[in-house]
């Protein structure tokens, strides 16, 4: 594909960086001369400066041939203005991030739609959706949904009180004959594992799990964790992304919100009925006891500053909190925050990526999901009918090596791919696998 990015910031460099390893053609335009520059020296991708919403720059960059034409530079107005240009100058497809959550309402969506707007993304809301799906299952540090989930991606972090520790896949599938979860990736030591039988589990292993509801308590207990009931929660930041968590998550729990700003408290405390908003400094450790925070069930931090939310997620964990999710915008920090006890970590950036990189698979795909911690990804894929992967079982095909088809959805029920499992052209197929394999998994599945 042809794919033209307005933004050479944080997003549209990842972006950029994860799209091109799929062998699209890359354009990246941007008035900063300097992160073009730095895009230059270190992708390969063209670059174009100028300004994404000037009709010269978007001749010059060919967006009539472009299949699809993605903004996401830092001003809202000027990714909607790009993308409204880019579409009536010939793209096909165009995404364009906002930061004004009313946009996302249906009526306004279909608004956006009649002016050539494919699609809004709002990281910040996607951010919050994620953060409560990481409450709901509280022993995880990660968690994708498929199809409504009838199938699960949990990503688990080994301690040494895990039953299966020094065991190989195939001893820990002899624990249990009946496995409703199945081990498609591991990360050690910042390196991408996709196991086989003779792997053997190790103490700080991020093990990546397929499984159904029914083997989340049982996948629980063989990796030694415990899902904790949530009910009091302490977040500190009124970011977007801390001010959604709490609209979704005050009718059932109980929330405090530290804000330091004064003027963004006072609004927060306003729009928020049912959560106690304080104004304050949420690193500061005696402001954090006085508010109780021994008593809290889960601390999020997300201030916007990963180094402060980092370390005050550390201070919760010292001081009791059994579950911390920390807002980590610095990709070189994640292994370092993973590392030293931190639970989970959101990423705006992985997850604006996922929503994005729908937009650049085929028509099969129906979902896929970023990993933080990884540059794997997880797909949810539908064969066409007569594909290679639909032929024989799976054991008796030349699948990629660092792809694993995990778990299959046929008839709205979701269950895990085994050797003799043989795929049908009606199933869902979850498959784990690095980037750079995609499109020699596509070619089974067309």
């Amino acid at each position: 594909m042809k794919i033209i990015i307005a933004g050479a910031g944080e997003v549209g460099t990842y972006l950029a960086k994860m799209l091109s390893i799929e062998s699209h053609e890359i354009l990246v335009i941007d008035t900063d001369k300097e992160c073009l520059n730095n895009l230059d020296s270190h992708l390969e991708v063209m670059t174009l400066h100028g300004s994404s919403a000037s009709i010269e720059v978007l001749h010059d960059a060919e967006i009539s041939k472009s299949d699809l034409f993605i903004c996401v530079t830092p001003t809202e107005e000027l990714n909607i203005t790009s993308a409204i240009l880019g579409r009536k100058l010939g793209a096909k497809k165009t995404i364009a991030r906002i930061d004004s959550p009313g946009y996302l309402k249906a009526s306004n969506k279909e608004l956006f739609r009649e002016m050539g707007i494919d699609s809004l993304i709002y990281p910040e809301q996607l951010a919050a959706k994620e953060v409560v799906g990481l409450l709901s299952q509280a022993g995880t540090t990660e968690v994708v949904n498929f199809s409504g989930g009838k199938l699960m991606l949990m990503v688990i972090k080994l301690d040494d009180n895990a039953p299966i520790i020094n065991k190989t896949l195939t001893n820990t599938a002899k624990m249990n004959a009946d496995l409703d979860y199945r081990a498609v990736a591991i990360t050690r030591q910042g390196e991408t594992i996709v196991p086989r039988g003779d792997d053997v589990f190790q103490i700080g292993d991020v093990a990546y799990v397929i499984t159904t509801q029914a083997g989340v308590s049982q996948l629980m207990k063989f990796s030694g964790k415990q899902n904790i009931h949530i009910k009091n929660i302490m977040i500190v930041g009124g970011s977007r992304i801390g001010a959604s968590t709490a609209r979704v998550l005050q009718h059932k729990n109980n929330i405090k919100l530290i804000e330091i700003d004064r003027d963004k408290s006072f609004k927060l405390a306003d729009e928020l009925e049912k959560t106690m908003v304080i104004r304050g400094n949420g690193s500061e450790i005696d402001l954090l006891v006085e508010e109780g925070i021994k008593e809290m069930d889960a601390f999020i931090a997300v201030t916007g500053n990963s180094e402060t939310n980092i370390l005050s997620c550390l201070q919760a964990k010292k001081l009791g909190v059994k579950k911390t999710i920390a807002e980590v915008e610095n990709i070189e920090y994640i292994r370092l925050a993973e590392n030293i006890g931190i639970d989970s970590m959101i990423n705006k950036k992985f997850i604006a990526a996922s929503h994005i990189f729908g937009f650049t698979m085929n028509a099969q795909i129906s979902s896929v999901k970023c990993l933080t911690g990884t540059d794997a990804e997880v797909i949810e894929i539908t064969p066409n009918e007569g594909s290679a992967i639909t032929k024989a079982p799976l054991k008796e095909l030349n699948f990629p090596r660092m792809a694993i088809v995990g778990g299959v959805i046929r008839n709205k029920v979701g269950f895990i791919a085994r050797g003799s499992t043989h795929i049908r052209s009606t199933d869902k197929v979850i498959v784990f696998t690095l980037p750079s394999i995609i499109p020699k998994v596509e070619k089974f599945f067309k």
